[in-house]
């Protein structure tokens, strides 16, 4: 196994992160941006305002876009797995 392979590894493995993880943080990210301009609108001060819109917002994100994260992690693991051996010998 040569260090080319391992940082090809790693880097596959980060992409993978955050293609996985986009969807819902940019859901968190949005749902909080649009809470916080409504807060400053109205003038609410409340910390936890934010929880429960970007709460529900991930869930139904997870929902939705579950099959295709464990399609393209279960694609990842299957491509890995099935390298051991040429990586190996």
């Amino acid at each position: 196994m040569t260090p080319e392979s391992v940082m090809t590894i790693g880097q596959q493995a980060l992409e993978l992160t955050m293609m996985v993880s986009a969807p819902m943080l940019l859901t968190a990210l949005i749902i909080g941006l649009i809470v916080s301009i409504f807060q400053a609108a109205t003038q609410i001060n409340e910390m936890t305002l934010s929880f429960i819109p970007k709460l529900v917002g991930i869930f139904v994100v997870t929902i939705v876009s579950g099959p295709w994260m464990i399609g393209i992690m279960l694609d990842y693991m299957t491509r890995l797995y099935s390298s051991i051996p040429y990586m190996v010998g």
